[in-house]
């Protein structure tokens, strides 16, 4: 295992490596360069002058570079340029938001996604299979941000039994020391706050864990089918072992692998994709503001986004490993 994650940490290097090269130089490459991007209508030979000295943009690009990897591995995201405030600084402040609504998203895909994916296998060209087809279908097609105005419509507005928007009500005087509401409820026994506070991650996780859902019950019926008609899935049965060792031991054990690779892919988008549903939801979270920063030009938020989210990539990609070599042994071997 130990090997598994030496590797996987050594592939991280060249990869942000490269990814670093390709930011660095789609930043210059805009039209009439990052400071004319950066300024606008504002932007004035003076202006432009102005803001190449400051940002460096005048210097040599080979110590450019030097300079924006210096900065990136000191922790140095750059500064926004809506809020003034340091990149990182306002990642620390929203993720934790998104971060409560991936997992709730992903608890709820996951939750229902393998199950109904292992029933519709089980019951094959059954009314069970064909209708988790159709509805992941339906789910893949349906566009988030349709879905989401759907969710709020009716459960919100028409019949009010969930909030519309925000991450808690305003006016429950709640202690935050984390910024994840939920926890923060629980840890500090204000359990009114954490229950208003899930309340308001309820709509927006189904919106977000709709798509999830649906691949990871098309995958998950897939896997399923595919290993039940194994020929060691054939001899366990001859050889007369119990139904429900042959479906945990044989079946389930050996289908989840291409399902854990499917929920790994869909963690990093979950908190990648999250700008449609935190916009339709007024969640105030790292979706809402990568919005505003692509909006704004925010071109420092942008770089520092997709660098995040990358690391978290890697990171996400080095758990699916390790549970390979949990779920196969067969990994740990090669």
């Amino acid at each position: 295992m130990l090997r598994v994650i030496g590797k996987r940490l050594a592939l991280l290097i060249p990869t942000l490596f490269g990814l670093s090269v390709l930011l660095f130089l789609w930043v210059r490459s805009l039209p009439g360069g990052p400071a004319t991007a950066l300024l606008g209508e504002r932007a004035t030979p003076e202006a432009v002058a102005r803001v190449n000295e400051l940002y460096g943009f005048d210097q040599p690009l080979l110590l450019q570079y030097f300079t924006y990897m210096g900065k990136l591995l000191q922790g140095d995201f750059g500064t926004s340029i809506i809020t003034g405030r340091p990149v990182l600084q306002e990642f620390a402040t929203r993720f934790p938001a998104t971060i409560e609504l991936s997992v709730v998203a992903l608890i709820f895909a996951i939750g229902i996604g393998i199950p109904l994916g292992y029933l519709a296998a089980r019951h094959y060209g059954k009314v069970v299979d064909h209708g988790s087809v159709v509805l992941s279908l339906i789910g893949i097609t349906i566009p988030v941000f349709f879905l989401a105005f759907i969710l709020k419509y009716l459960f919100a507005i028409q019949w009010p039994i969930l909030p519309p928007d925000g991450r808690q009500n305003p006016r429950i005087n709640a202690t935050h020391f984390t910024d994840f509401y939920v926890l923060d409820g629980i840890l500090t026994g204000e359990y009114d706050a954490a229950w208003d506070a899930f309340q308001h991650l309820i709509l927006p996780g189904l919106a977000l864990g709709t798509i999830p859902l649906a691949i990871i019950v098309r995958i998950t019926r897939a896997s399923v089918l595919e290993v039940q008609n194994a020929d060691y899935v054939r001899t366990a049965r001859a050889k007369g072992l119990m139904e429900k060792t042959i479906r945990s031991r044989f079946i389930l054990r050996n289908a989840m692998l291409p399902v854990v690779t499917t929920i790994g892919l869909q963690t990093g988008l979950l908190i990648s994709g999250a700008v449609l549903t935190e916009t339709v939801f007024a969640f105030n979270g790292i979706g809402s503001f990568l919005r505003d920063a692509i909006f704004e030009l925010d071109y420092p938020v942008l770089q520092g986004f997709i660098i995040f989210i990358a690391i978290l990539y890697a990171l996400i990609n080095l758990i699916v490993d390790i549970s390979y070599t949990i779920i196969d042994p067969r990994v740990r071997v090669q």
